[in-house]
This record gives C-alpha cells, sequence and structure tokens, in this order.
C-alpha cells in the first residue's frame, strides 16, 4: 500500500477524481511539454459525463491555458477500458503534428494510473496490504494500528498528519462562520451555521448530533464551493472524519495528539480498501467514498475511546458493510445532491458503529476485508448510470427552477 500521503491529500474541491486528479495530470503534462503551440485534452467516461459540473474543464485550462490555447474534447459516450475517468493530453506543436501524447486515468482519491495499471504516486511503503495481515502484525508485536503506521512510514508522517489535522479543523471553522447560497445552478443554501447554532438548543443527545451534522455540513459545503478540504477518503465523502474528530475533540477534550494517531488509524481503512478495490465512485459508487468515510471515521472513534484491535476492525466493518450498494447519482453533476447529506448521515452512523462495537467483544461474523471484496464486487454489478454519470437514480428524478 501506498503513503498515507498519497490516500490523504491536501487540495481544493469540489472533486478529488473529477479535479484534483485532472489539475495534477495537467501539471504533470505541462512540465513535459512547456513549448507546446497548443494543447488538446479529450476526457471520456464519467469524467467527461459530470465534468462540467465538477469544474474538470476549468481545472485543467487553469494549468494549461497560460502556456498555449487548450482544446477540451467531451465523450461521455466512450469508455476506455482501464477506468471510466480516462483522459487524453495531447501537445501539438507549431506545425500542427503530435508532439506528446498521454492518455492517463483518474481512479480516484486524487491518484492516477496508467492503463497497464501502474500508478503515478509513490512507492508502496507498506508491506502488508489486508487488514488482517495488519491485525495479526498487531498481535504479535503487541501494538496498535497507529504504531504499524509509524513502523512504515517513519516520523515525517506525524508532521504531515498533523497538518491534515490543522487543514480539517480549518475547514470545519470556515464552514460554520459562511452562509449563502453554494456554487452552481441549484442555488442550494449552506446548512451548517444554521444546524450549528439551532443543535445548540437542544440538550443532551440530540444537541450532539446537531453538532456532528454541522461540522460534516460545514466541511461538505467548503468542498463544494471549492474551498480547501483534505480527501478521506475522497473530496465528495471529506466531511465525515473531521466532523467526527472535531466533536469528539470539543467533546471530550482529545489532544491533538491522540487525534492524529486516529487519523493514521483511520488512514489504514481507507488505504485497505483504496488497495483491494476502489475509492472512485466512478468505479463503485458512493459505498466506495462516503462508505469508506464512515468505515475510517468509525475505526478512529472507536481507538480514541480505548476499543481494542478486534473491536477497531469491528466498528470500520459496521460502518462500510451498512453503506454497500449505496450509488453515486449527483444532481447536475455536482458534488452538492446528495452528496453533502450524505456526509452528515455517515458521521452520525460511524459513530453510532463505534457505540456498537465498545458494547461487543469485538468478534464477529463477517470481517472488514470479507466486506471490502464484497462493495468491490457490487461496484462491478451496478450499472453504470448510477456511478457518478448523473444518468440515473437522484440525478434524473430531481429537478429544480
Amino acid at each position: 500500500m501506498k503513503s498515507l500521503k498519497e490516500l490523504y491529500r491536501i487540495g481544493i474541491g469540489p472533486s478529488s477524481s473529477h479535479t484534483m486528479g485532472p489539475h495534477r495530470a495537467a501539471e504533470i503534462f505541462s512540465e513535459r511539454n512547456a513549448h507546446a503551440a497548443s494543447f488538446e485534452v479529450t476526457l471520456y467516461g464519467s469524467l467527461a459525463a459530470t465534468g462540467r459540473g465538477h469544474m474538470t474543464d476549468k481545472t485543467i485550462l487553469d494549468v494549461l491555458q497560460p502556456i498555449a490555447p487548450t482544446n477540451i474534447i467531451w465523450h461521455p459516450d466512450i469508455v476506455l477500458p482501464f477506468h471510466t475517468n480516462g483522459m487524453k493530453f495531447r501537445a501539438i506543436a507549431a506545425d500542427g503534428s503530435t508532439a506528446d501524447e498521454w492518455t492517463v486515468y483518474s481512479i480516484g482519491g486524487g491518484a492516477l494510473a496508467e492503463a497497464d495499471g501502474s500508478d503515478t504516486s509513490s512507492p508502496d511503503v507498506y508491506s502488508l496490504n489486508t487488514i488482517a495481515d495488519i491485525m495479526q502484525w498487531c498481535a504479535k508485536t503487541g501494538h496498535s494500528f497507529w504504531e504499524y503506521v509509524d513502523e512504515c512510514e517513519g516520523s515525517d508522517i506525524w508532521d504531515y498528519l498533523a497538518e491534515v489535522w490543522q487543514t480539517m479543523k480549518n475547514a470545519v471553522t470556515r464552514g460554520l462562520d459562511q452562509e449563502g447560497v453554494l456554487p452552481g445552478p441549484m442555488h442550494l443554501r449552506r446548512k451548517a451555521a444554521t444546524y450549528n447554532i439551532k443543535a445548540k438548543g437542544y440538550q443532551d443527545n440530540l444537541r450532539n448530533r446537531g453538532l456532528v451534522f454541522s461540522y460534516a455540513l460545514a466541511v461538505s459545503e467548503e468542498n463544494a464551493s471549492g474551498g480547501k478540504i483534505v480527501t478521506a477518503p475522497t473530496c465528495g465523502s471529506c466531511g465525515v472524519l473531521p466532523a467526527v474528530l472535531f466533536h469528539l475533540q470539543k467533546s471530550k477534550d482529545f489532544s491533538d495528539t491522540r487525534i492524529i494517531r486516529a487519523i493514521a488509524t483511520a488512514g489504514l481503512f481507507g488505504n485497505a480498501v483504496k488497495q483491494n478495490a476502489s475509492i472512485s465512485g466512478a468505479e463503485v459508487g458512493c459505498q466506495g467514498e462516503v462508505g469508506v468515510a464512515c468505515a475510517m471515521a468509525a475505526a478512529a472513534a472507536n481507538q480514541l475511546f480505548g476499543g481494542s484491535i478486534t473491536q477497531i476492525e469491528y466498528a470500520a466493518e459496521m460502518g462500510l458493510e451498512h453503506h454497500l450498494g449505496m450509488t453515486c447519482d449527483p444532481v447536475c453533476g455536482m458534488v452538492q445532491i446528495p452528496c453533502i447529506e450524505r456526509n452528515a448521515m455517515a458521521a452520525v452512523r460511524a459513530l453510532d458503529a463505534n457505540i456498537y462495537s465498545t458494547f461487543s467483544d469485538g468478534r464477529h461474523s463477517v470481517s472488514f476485508d470479507k466486506v471490502v471484496e464484497v462493495m468491490k464486487q457490487t461496484g462491478h454489478d451496478i450499472p453504470s448510470l448510477y456511478k457518478e454519470t448523473s444518468e440515473g437514480g437522484l440525478a434524473t428524478n430531481y429537478s429544480f427552477e
């Protein structure tokens, strides 16, 4: 598995696969072709189907247009064999000939891959690729999940995760201060500030749930407006983990050190899904985004409350299992409806999974790794119109003036 730096990417929303990935690809291609006379970028499949709503064209043009005139070609009807988020970059010389050409895929979480499956990120740093194997290592050594991260990544990872946590907190606090309407044709009003104020008028359980809602809404609304967030594991699901951790720190006074260790543990579970299945909504639906985010948040919460290795794994397993089959059907191809609301609901579900697991002894019938296998197969079985193409589901049954 790759470094957690590849999973937790700090950047600008609204979409890791449709914005961050293409932006990174454009940067790589521009560095190779700084003297091109012009550029041509062809977008395929889901990347083309919802690219305008996700600002894919804008993020590519922001990189290439200052160098040379750039033309974007849209082919939502053509899906390349390796992945539905395909794109072909072409650098054109002054005489009109092709100086360079590169086909690359945005595979989720801001990551890129070549057609042969090799990716453009850092080399593997984890020798163990499943949660079961990592649990065996923990049982043998007496260490916890976060200590396996330290073992494989080294001390440098903690400075990076501290930056991740600070970025998450900043996104929550910024989002709570913002009001008004999100960008796009739906004229969707921000809700975080209102939910936060209303929550404080309730007692205990209702207040806590309302606050968690408001924190998740705050980050998700920042993402939808092109704000700075952290993929956890994607932009579309970036509100779940920060909401849970922000709430637990404020309500239970957990230190930054313990929160950052919980982020490391959450990252292992997200990494395992990314390695063995997918975190791309275009490939496996929203189960790979919000479902995985819920699992990550559940694992983090359980560790903070002193859960055992098996209880942490059980909490994560529930978080993912109960999102199996969730479709990705964004209205207008934008990360707003139903994405923002799903982040809020998944955050409280993560806390419920933590509580349920805490009541148990950690023993259960279906492992996290098995659920990942099922999620991968389920994602492949879901028709393409329910996987980020905006051709089915809510995307076709919602109308606005």
